[in-house]
């Protein structure tokens, strides 16, 4: 299949995706305004009876119709869409957006060559854009709706639910907020986490390419883990196993550090490493970036607490900056030992990685437990990132995704078994956590978790990266990537 019909083939989605759009519109709005009108004619004959059938029968169209997990509230109603949670929650989204553009962007940009700047920050931003659409039309629906298992159902294509009340609420996980807001806020951690992978892809992949990835592994493979981990039923987590996952140690971390390692593997390494200058164009951009995910984390983790109403939130954010700290204090201390001097692009991978590591945690520990995977996730990353892919040698994971996400997420979601504890969250499910609470069966639930989402990530990556291999090509040619990805993918360059 050439270039020109890809380009074709994406010109007939985009038209047909433009045209369904109005349609499903109309047909949620022709089905539940034909039950209205029937309903005003019953009551004008018999009030009485019309009551009575309306509560026999709910009406097409309606939440009540479509069994989900979805109810009518009154807004006025003090005990639903709480203000003070919704308030929270709108804020924690739009920090959470924050991380991918700018953030992110900017973390990766800042350490790749001048050459490629603007691809860098292109796949960041291409990647808010694609998503947002994708979890509008489909995303959401399978990963946080129904109560099968392993994948949601197709009752929220198109967000159909939503267009006829605008108070409707998911009762199973966000049960005093709209779920316009729900929805919005998952929005932004289906953005992030495909985003996290261009740091393992960097310098060599062709914007197309990434762009179709990008949504195909929406689809296929973060919907699905996420449904598992934390739906209502999914099998992975409350409803299942009992696997702690506050805010995406396993879900968003090692997910995207898997794929990114199988992605760096199947791209092959960056022509001239280990002979050319690969040193960063301008670090202060990242450390920029490094700072404003930081702060956009709290969003992140805090948020994960989806309410503001009790102590859940403070504690999620006190342990989020307790182990960052320690974190990036732990790959300082590591660098200066080892290479002799602690590098600024050092400090804030470290921060990231402690950001990282305490996400599946920060709902669960105490500050102590969260000083302690700080500290643990500064010196292993440090280790991985650094010395064991050049130890290894066979992987070229650019700005090191799987180093920092993939194994800072794994060591996250196992430390969270060690030093979770009932009496930080009584909502976890099992009796507690290892060492706090001597209750070691957590342990393999964590283990479990770590490698049902290992395993999926990394043959579901596979097969999406190997199907447009073979279609369109992932990689550019040779003299693109000597010339750089910005003039001839983009048309433009950096100046000065």
């Amino acid at each position: 299949m050439n270039l020109l019909g890809i380009k074709r083939l994406a010109g007939v989605l985009l038209a047909a995706l433009l045209f369904a759009a109005p349609v499903a519109a109309m047909a949620q709005n022709a089905a539940t305004n034909a039950p209205a009108a029937s309903n005003a004619a019953a009551n004008s004959a018999s009030n009485a009876a019309s009551n009575s059938a309306a509560a026999a029968a709910p009406a097409p169209g309606t939440c009540a119709a479509l069994n989900n997990c979805t109810v009518i509230h009154n807004s006025s109603d003090p005990d639903v869409n709480n203000s003070g949670d919704t308030a929270w929650m709108l804020t924690s989204s739009v920090l959470v957006l924050m991380m991918t553009i700018p953030g992110l962007a900017l973390f990766y940009a800042g350490m790749v060559r001048k050459k490629n700047i603007l691809d860098t920050l292109a796949q960041s931003f291409g990647a808010t854009c694609v998503i947002t659409v994708l979890w509008m039309i489909i995303g959401y629906s399978i990963a946080f709706t129904g109560h099968n298992p392993y994948i949601g159902d197709f009752k929220y294509l198109f967000l159909a639910p939503l267009n006829g009340d605008i108070n409707i609420a998911n009762t199973d996980l966000a049960p005093t907020i709209p779920e316009t807001v729900y929805m919005f806020f998952q929005m932004t951690f289906a953005i992030i986490t495909p985003a996290l992978i261009a740091g393992a892809v960097a310098d060599r992949m062709k914007y197309s390419a990434f762009l179709w990835f990008m949504g195909l592994w929406l689809i296929f493979v973060y919907c699905p883990v996420a449904h598992w981990v934390w739906s209502a039923k999914g099998w992975l987590g409350e409803g299942g196993i009992g696997a702690l996952d506050f805010a995406g140690g396993t879900v968003v971390h090692l997910n995207a550090g898997t794929a990114g390692l199988v992605a760096a593997l199947m791209l092959g390494k960056r022509k001239g490493l280990g002979t050319e200058n690969f040193a960063p164009f301008n670090p202060a951009y990242a450390v920029i970036g490094a700072s404003l995910l930081w702060v956009g984390w709290f969003g992140f983790n805090a948020g994960s607490a989806v309410e503001s109403h009790d102590g859940q939130a403070g504690m999620a954010a006190a342990a989020t900056q307790i182990a960052t700290a320690a974190a990036a204090l732990g790959w300082m201390f590591m660098e200066w030992i080892i290479a002799k001097k602690p590098t600024v692009i050092g400090m804030a991978s470290g921060a990231v990685a402690g950001l990282v590591a305490i996400t599946p945690a920060s709902g669960f520990v105490n500050p102590m437990g969260a000083l302690w995977i700080g500290i643990a996730a500064g010196v292993v990353c440090y280790l991985s990132a650094v010395h064991m892919k050049k130890a290894l040698g066979f992987y070229d994971d650019a700005l090191d995704c799987f180093g920092v996400h993939g194994v800072g997420g794994a060591l996250g979601a196992i430390m969270t078994g060690m030093f979770a504890s009932k009496a930080i969250n009584s909502g976890i499910p099992s009796k507690g956590g290892w060492l706090i609470d001597g209750n070691f069966n957590q342990m393999y639930a964590q283990l479990i978790d770590v490698v049902s989402v290992f395993v999926f990530c990394g043959v579901g990556t596979f097969i999406i990266l190997a199907i447009l291999k073979y279609t369109i090509g992932i990689r550019v040619s040779e003299e693109v990537e000597v010339e750089g990805l910005d003039i001839n993918l983009h048309g433009e360059v950096v100046q000065g």
